[in-house]
């Protein structure tokens, strides 16, 4: 055992060497006799039954619905700085999460470097954009590259909503009256909040700081909106109009939230979007700071 920075002792595995995300559900998450154990009805791939949690080896356990923890197992797991976040199904949603993350700030501290630069900052959006539409793009302010996605946004809702059978009026969303949008506009807003919950697990996975955004600037979470948006295209979109579809065929008995949250969790889990996310904040940073933005 070795000797902790105030004297504590602890048993750490460096991150690195850490395997990653470890989802959990529909059970009770406890210690016994020394050991990190789960006691479950089964979810997912995992029969019912009572398993030993390896986590030193886990960078981050996430519990989905269904899952309680006890005070020993919250006391063993900040021990040895495993990352514990619970969530929607499927990482829709972001309900809490024990402040740990990579045992070193270098990726916080490279993200505050890039963002409290200008160049560096549009640098960092610039490449975001790329990353979204799978080409390069002219220098310019962040208006200019919004106006660029923007026009592309539109032909992206007309492509999908020809593509799913669906009447699109245009993308019109009150923020005061959410519920007044038509069935597309709503979708896509539920569809939106989904997303954010899984770049926020992501987010929170890798220590990174949710505040400093490198496109949207106001939110608590605007880096997370921004890596979000990194998935509008593949996953946001698509999973909107396709739960449209959903909810039409069942003649509107369908909720439309529920079919969008449903819907987003299973291909949040096809897709392996979280590691993903993960995977494109890491790429990201290193690569504006490598090489100051430009492919």
């Amino acid at each position: 055992m070795l000797k902790g920075r105030l004297g504590l002792e602890t048993a750490r595995v460096p991150h690195a060497d850490r395997h990653g995300l470890l989802w959990l559900g529909r059970g009770r998450l406890f210690v016994e006799a020394g050991t990190l154990r789960l006691a479950t009805v089964g979810f997912a791939e995992i029969d019912a039954g009572e398993y030993d949690i390896a986590f030193q080896g886990l960078s981050t356990v996430i519990l989905t619905p269904g899952t309680s923890v006890t005070h020993d197992a919250l006391r063993l797991l900040a021990r040895h700085g495993t990352g514990l976040l619970a969530v929607g199904e499927g990482g829709v949603r972001f309900y809490a999460g024990m402040p740990f993350g990579p045992d070193d700030s270098r990726l916080a501290r490279r993200q505050v470097e890039l963002w409290a630069d200008k160049k560096t900052r549009i640098d960092v959006a610039k490449k975001m954009y790329e990353m979204r539409m799978g080409q390069t793009l002219p220098q310019g302010d962040l208006n200019a590259l919004r106006g660029i996605e923007g026009a592309r946004a539109k032909a992206m809702y007309r492509n999908l909503a020809q593509q799913y059978g669906i009447a699109w009026l245009g993308r019109r969303y009150d923020r005061a009256d959410p519920l007044a949008a038509d069935l597309p506009n709503q979708a896509i807003n539920h569809a939106a909040t989904a997303i954010q919950g899984a770049a926020m697990v992501a987010t929170a996975s890798v220590g990174a700081v949710p505040q400093l955004g490198f496109i949207h600037e106001e939110s608590g979470v605007a880096f997370c909106l921004d890596v979000a948006d990194l998935f509008r295209d593949e996953v946001t979109l698509p999973v909107a109009f396709k739960a449209v579809k959903q909810v039409e065929a069942s003649n509107h008995r369908l909720p439309v939230e529920r079919c969008v949250r449903k819907l987003a969790g299973k291909t949040l889990r096809k897709k392996r979007v979280i590691p993903q996310m993960i995977d494109r904040i890491k790429e990201l940073l290193a690569d504006a700071d490598d090489g100051g933005g430009d492919p």
